[in-house]
């Protein structure tokens, strides 16, 4: 299978990977852009175009997919398939027409869904128990494609976006491998989505970060899983942000405390108020600084009952 491969990040560079171990023949990469990352804001490349170099694949890296010279770059590869797996733009009209056969997408829920740019926090966010992986045709409408294949996965109680996104990679790696074993003997079927079930899973941003302790201590826990690695779950400490990276129930009594009050202090962390019950803290990372375990902070931060977080 001749194959042009569209892909960003770690979870696009699982499924990159899975297809060369099988014997496909990517003629070329697209990613993006190379761009400053960090404080020291360095230049790093996207894990495909890392791929890529290592393989010795021609690694696009258009500025907009608009311009007629990638459009006959892309031609010129005459590929029987195009993959596309988290690349985060999305194809034209005029490239989707471009493959002999069509363009598939990865998605990282079972549509329909959850469309859109953050499937996985959104599961872990609504508390969802199961979601999965969709090998879809993909056409001009956001993840509005036709279904070609879809694995269900469950999902952990303690597990976060981050840790959910690795596992979803590996199904999603091998379910896109058995649809190109189909593809040129002519297997494949396509499922129609069912318009009036979708849902939305849009963008994140730092302020869905900022945790309301008024909330159920179950809402919160899934806002610090499902917000990792990014924009993470944060609070206010004595004018100074902290997030929060790991919390569990507490079975502290919190009658008496309100929302955001400190209820408790232990060798495991300490134990907050929110609407219902009490959630014990036991991992956070101060404004600028690293990650620690809870009991590491109270010591240093000389944390105590009745303080309040914000």
């Amino acid at each position: 299978m001749k194959i042009i491969f569209f892909g960003s990040d770690g979870f696009a560079a699982i499924h990159l990977e899975h297809l060369l171990t099988y014997g496909h023949e990517i003629l070329a990469c697209v990613t993006g852009p190379d761009k400053p990352q960090g404080r020291g804001m360095k230049i790093t490349v996207s894990p495909i175009k890392q791929i890529a170099a290592e393989k010795k694949i021609p690694c696009l890296q258009p500025l907009s997919l608009k311009d007629k010279s990638i459009v006959d770059t892309l031609k010129s590869y005459k590929a029987d398939v195009f993959v596309v797996v988290a690349y985060g733009r999305l194809l034209t009209q005029e490239i989707l027409d471009i493959p002999k056969m069509f363009c598939i997408n990865v998605h990282g829920s079972l549509l329909p869904k959850y469309r859109g740019a953050a499937p996985v926090n959104w599961t872990i966010l609504n508390g969802e128990k199961e979601t999965g992986v969709t090998v879809q045709k993909m056409v001009l409408s956001l993840d509005a494609g036709d279904i070609i294949a879809q694995e269900k996965i469950r999902v952990d109680d303690d597990e976060n976006a981050g840790q959910l996104r690795k596992r979803m990679a590996q199904v999603g790696a091998k379910l896109l491998v058995k649809v190109l074993e189909k593809q040129p003997l002519g297997q494949i079927s396509l499922s129609p989505q069912d318009e009036t079930k979708a849902t939305w899973a849009p963008k994140l941003t730092k302020e869905m970060g900022l945790i309301d302790w008024k909330k159920p201590a179950r809402a919160i826990i899934n806002q610090v899983l499902g917000l990792q690695p990014w924009p993470g779950a944060y609070t206010f400490c004595k004018g100074k942000m902290l997030k929060i990276t790991q919390a569990q129930i507490s079975m502290e009594d919190k009658a008496k405390s309100s929302p955001g009050q400190v209820i408790k202090v232990s060798k495991d962390g300490f134990h907050v108020a929110c609407s219902d019950k009490g959630l014990l803290i036991k991992e956070v990372q101060p404004e600028a600084g690293k990650v620690m375990s809870a009991n590491s902070f109270v010591a240093g931060y000389r944390i105590k009952v009745t303080d309040t977080f914000k």
